[in-house]
């Protein structure tokens, strides 16, 4: 429910309705279609008293007319009113209108409207011009009626005056007061007349009521601050010329007694004189006369003791305006003093500031001078530095020269010892091996059954970031760490709903497995369904032969020596009883490559039972080392050029496509590894597939030997472009030195947007391939900028020097 809100509107019996009608119509169109209203017509009657009725004859008093006359009048004149009334309050419509009488006798009217906005609380009050006009009948009264409306009202009511229905605005300056319409166009103004006579009358009547006169002790109890005081220093100026004609009309005042009081004394001797000489009769009637003047006398000495109260007071004014203004201008004299003292304290002041900015200046010359002689000492000293600095680089090339000579010597060293460690290594393989088939299938692999809690511990709950690619994309394995040791965890897919025993048949293979060349088995999970094994640190070989990068190419020698380990790896797994195990899918992606190189097999098929393990499959597999071996001398994907690798049989082709990334290929070697991989490629069904793979490893075993006496008889440099050896310490490399896309030692280290450092060619050739995401967290990267890591530059090339 919404409460009325009242709107007052004054109207009175002497306006127009025409101008009554516009007031009502711009109240109801400013508030009446926002929110219901209730308008409050406060109607002042002037014309209740009756002081004077009209006649044929003009305006009578009432007085002089009979009471039934006056009767009379007064009823018509209540119909009249009546009937206004009722049009308003129909011209109000449907907007809510009463009327409230007020009978104004003796006041003005713009007090009566003040002392009802304070006894109604009125909060909102509309009126027009010609309803302050009504009462006096003149514009000037009006415009001043309303001026002292706006300024005698309470703060909580808002007035709004009307002039034909239109809202104009009160403004006042100084004495001058106007009005504006909306349009800001001034409609009326109103000046207040101030003279020299009304100002002394305001400010003699400042504080009394009844007593015209201005006391003396007012004016002398009047301080500097009085708002009094600063009105009479503010109007110094302005009356000046009033206080000098006032000083000229004393002085002619002083003059005009003087004479009075002679003529007074020549008349009463005179008066004397005529008393002597009259008889009784003329004396009585002399008496008479002087007694008039005497009465006469008394009321001229009342007006001129009236008119000397108002020049007191008037003298008054003077006295206090004058000390005030004898006051202003000592303040003045002491102020210009003062103003003068600290002008000389600021001039001593500037001038020691000026005495201490001309002894900066010369102790500013002294220390140049000093600078200027220090600069010539150290163009000699550097003049000194250089002939030593020449000096030091010819030392520092001869021992660079000595270090390039030791150099080439170690490196020597270090190819004949990589070539004893790797027959070192073959030995102890193939004691191995050795041991492993005569042991058979009487051993047990030694494995675990791991928690799903320590799974998640290794691979920071499976995180994003620990996720490794294969092929340049993401799988499901996982980089690890238990006890100590770098594993892989593989999450299998676990939707089939013959998963368990898939996994069970899993694990019980991997478990009996155990050979060189065989990814080694670690343990499972049964909770989260994976498979733990040992973690290859140079990842699977498809990522190397594939890259185009040079930097982390295989040599020629490596690949020979990695195609007779995976020959070793899958003989095994032929020859395996009670029933062979077939590598499903044998390809450069199931290879993986430890931190030494070495190849390990990682992809095994389950057969249930020996009868569904056929010759095919073990056909297919030697088929796979044919494919491989051709893979390894081109560094091409042959999967895909089945038809080109059938045909290449003459020398000048197989010279076209051998991979220079792997360096100067001995003819003859390469020539042996064609034939051996054309046979593996046309093997049929006789004779058996164990027995080629047997001849296959044996003739892989043989290249091997011969390549390994290559490198033993020439000079050769075995690695990458920048002198780095393949048998480097490879397990005393810092990880932060390794490309995480490469794992080897970054040449040109350089930071992209997920905070990693890259091999310069490695990230550009992952961004050119498609992706948007880390290679090491796969979240998306902001940008492709790369910046040069140049500080992990130089450790790099300082852990080089070292370890050299």
């Amino acid at each position: 429910m919404h409460l009325h809100e009242k709107i007052y509107v004054a109207l009175s019996n002497e306006m127009q309705e025409e101008e009554g009608c516009l007031t009502l119509n711009w109240v109801i169109k400013k508030w009446g279609s926002n929110h219901p209203i209730s308008i409050i017509i406060l109607f002042i009657n002037n014309s209740s008293s009756f002081e004077f009725v009209d006649t044929p004859f003009g305006k009578l008093p009432a007085s002089s007319v009979s009471d039934d006359k006056i009767q009379i009048l007064r009823k018509c004149e209540q119909e009249k009113t009546d009937k206004l009334l009722s049009r308003y309050i129909a011209y109000c419509g449907k907007v809510n209108a009463e009327v409230h009488n007020i009978n104004n006798h003796d006041e003005p009217i713009q007090k009566t409207v003040v002392d009802l906005i304070i006894e109604k609380k009125i909060t909102k009050l509309v009126m027009g011009m010609t309803f302050m006009r009504s009462s006096s009948g003149r514009s000037k009264n009006a415009i001043s009626g309303s001026f002292y409306v706006h300024r005698s009202k309470p703060d909580f009511c808002e007035l709004f005056i009307l002039s034909r229905g239109k809202l104009v605005m009160l403004k006042e300056e100084n004495d001058e007061g106007y009005m504006e319409d909306e349009e800001g166009v001034i409609v009326a103004k109103y000046k207040q007349k101030t003279n020299f006579k009304g100002w002394l009358g305001k400010m003699l009547s400042h504080g009394q009521v009844n007593s015209p006169t201005y006391p003396s002790s007012r004016c002398s109890s009047l301080d500097s601050d009085s708002p009094l005081s600063r009105t009479v220093t503010n109007q110094w100026e302005l009356y000046e010329q009033d206080i000098e004609e006032y000083l000229h009309e004393l002085e002619s005042s002083l003059k005009d007694e003087d004479k009075d009081d002679a003529e007074e004394n020549n008349t009463n001797v005179q008066d004397m004189f005529v008393d002597c000489i009259q008889s009784p009769g003329e004396r009585v009637e002399t008496l008479k006369n002087d007694l008039q003047a005497a009465r006469a006398m008394i009321e001229l000495n009342k007006n001129a003791a009236k008119a000397e109260v108002d020049r007191q007071a008037k003298a008054s004014w003077a006295i206090c305006l004058c000390n005030h203004r004898a006051e202003q201008l000592q303040a003045q004299i002491e102020e210009e003093i003062s103003t003068r003292t600290e002008l000389t304290k600021d001039i001593d002041n500037t001038k020691e500031q000026i005495h201490e900015i001309q002894a900066d200046v010369q102790e500013s010359k002294d220390r140049l001078s000093s600078l200027v002689e220090f600069q010539s000492e150290l163009s000699s000293k550097l003049q000194v530095s250089s002939i030593a600095k020449r000096e030091a680089e010819i030392k520092l090339e001869n021992i660079a020269n000595k270090r390039t000579e030791l150099v080439r010597e170690i490196e020597e060293l270090r190819k004949q010892r990589d070539v004893f460690q790797r027959r070192i290594e073959f030995c102890k393989e193939k004691d191995a091996i050795g041991s492993a088939n005569r042991m058979g299938d009487q051993v047990s692999c030694s494995h675990r059954e791991f928690s799903a809690d320590e799974i998640r511990l290794a691979t920071d709950n499976l995180a994003t970031y620990r996720r490794l690619t294969y092929g340049r994309n993401w799988t499901n394995v996982y980089k690890g760490r238990i006890n100590r040791l770098s594993v892989v965890v593989k999450v299998l897919d676990s939707n089939d709903h013959m998963f368990q025993e898939f996994f069970q048949a899993k694990v019980n293979l991997l478990a009996n497995i155990r050979h060189a060349q065989v990814t080694a088995f670690i343990g499972y999970c049964s909770e989260l369904k994976c498979l733990v094994f040992e973690y290859m640190q140079n990842g699977c070989l498809r990522d190397i032969i594939f890259s185009r990068t040079k930097g982390r190419a295989l040599q020629w020698h490596q690949r020979i020596q990695i195609a007779a380990e995976v020959s070793l790896g899958l003989r095994f797994l032929h020859l395996a009883k009670p029933m062979p195990i077939v590598c499903s899918e044998l390809n450069p992606s199931t290879i993986f490559l430890d931190r030494n190189f070495v190849a390990k097999l990682h992809s095994f098929e389950l057969r249930p039972s020996p009868d569904e393990c056929h010759e095919s499959d073990m056909q297919s597999d030697v088929v796979a080392l044919g494919d491989l071996l051709l893979q390894l001398l081109t560094g091409r994907n042959w999967a895909r050029l089945d038809h080109e690798a059938m045909m290449i049989d003459n020398s000048q082709v197989i010279l076209k496509a051998l991979d220079e990334n792997a360096g100067d290929w001995p003819l003859d070697l390469v020539e042996e590894v064609v034939k051996l991989a054309m046979k593996c490629r046309s093997i049929n069904s006789v004779p058996s597939a164990g027995d080629i793979m047997s001849s296959v490893t044996k003739e892989l075993n043989g290249l091997k030997k011969k390549a390994d006496d290559v490198i033993t008889k020439r000079e050769y440099h075995v690695g990458s472009e920048d002198g780095t050896s393949s048998g480097e310490e490879w397990s005393q490399v810092p990880s932060n030195f390794l490309c995480p896309l490469l794992q080897v030692v970054m040449d040109n280290p350089h930071i992209a947007a997920d905070g990693y450092s890259y091999e310069l060619e490695a990230i550009e050739e992952w961004v050119q391939q498609g992706h948007h995401n880390s290679p090491v967290t796969n979240q998306k990267l902001k940008h492709r900028h790369l910046v040069p890591n140049n500080n992990l530059r130089f450790l790099i090339q300082d852990w080089r020097n070292n370890t050299s």
